[in-house]
């Protein structure tokens, strides 16, 4: 396995406008993702970035950077997008897809996502929904997952934003950083939105409609996400 982690970002965000360029104790959001997957270890780190300006942040820290189009449809598009630019020629076969607003990320978490792509298209985290006002907040995408006995790895059967399954026992949170077979990747961004995916609005289900198969780790907690001013100024707390 050779992978590499593109992180996809754009200025363009409804609730928190120039979201990647925000600041968290001195140091742009999306830089701070960067230097977390840069201690994950796991191979080189590239933002895709779907502006000049984070681009130059990035590049300013002595990150790396590429440019893609910004009205890109998704983040899978950009990070496609990216690594055809980069590579070509095809050297790495394993992406890492980090959203660029988890400035606290566990860079462990990148690991466990990595090794649990073996023999599966697609692998993605989830973690024990612990907020109970979160299982049913239609805002938390949950994971339905078939479990191993273990109860640490599993296959993705159905992602939510309604309270799934019914009845009682744990929800999952679903954790958005997947790791791809390049030729997955692909296929996923060539396949056009699919009936769920546009009923739910979530992106993923368009890989398990086509059939492809997504692994499922556990992790202990979900990480910050920040969505909201809300989200910043507790990721700026923690941060500090």
């Amino acid at each position: 396995m050779k992978p590499v982690v593109i992180i996809p970002a754009r200025m363009a965000s409804t609730r928190l406008p120039s979201k990647p360029l925000a600041d968290i104790g001195g140091v742009p959001m999306i830089v701070r993702v960067w230097a977390q997957a840069m201690k994950a270890g796991i191979g080189p780190v590239i933002v895709a970035a779907g502006d000049a300006e984070i681009a130059d942040a990035v590049e300013r820290a002595g990150g790396h950077a590429v440019l893609t189009h910004p009205d890109l449809p998704s983040g899978s598009d950009r990070v496609f997008a990216a690594l055809e630019g980069v590579d070509p020629e095809g050297r790495y076969d394993t992406v890492i897809n980090l959203q660029g607003d988890l400035p606290a990320l566990d860079p462990v978490q990148l690991q466990a996502v990595a090794q649990a792509l073996a023999g599966h298209d697609i692998a993605t985290l989830a973690a024990p929904i612990t907020d109970e006002a979160d299982r049913a907040n239609p805002a938390v995408v949950k994971a339905v997952v078939a479990w191993e006995p273990d109860g640490r790895s599993g296959r993705a059967l159905y992602f939510s934003r309604a309270t799934v399954p019914t009845g009682p026992g744990e929800h999952f949170y679903h954790v958005g950083i997947y790791a791809y077979r390049r030729d997955a990747l692909a296929r996923f961004v060539r396949l056009p939105p699919s009936p769920l995916e546009t009923r739910e609005k979530l992106e993923q289900l368009r890989a398990l409609e086509a059939g492809m198969s997504i692994a499922v780790a556990r992790v202990d907690s979900a990480p910050l996400s920040v969505d909201t001013p809300e989200d910043l100024e507790f990721a700026r707390k923690i941060i500090k």
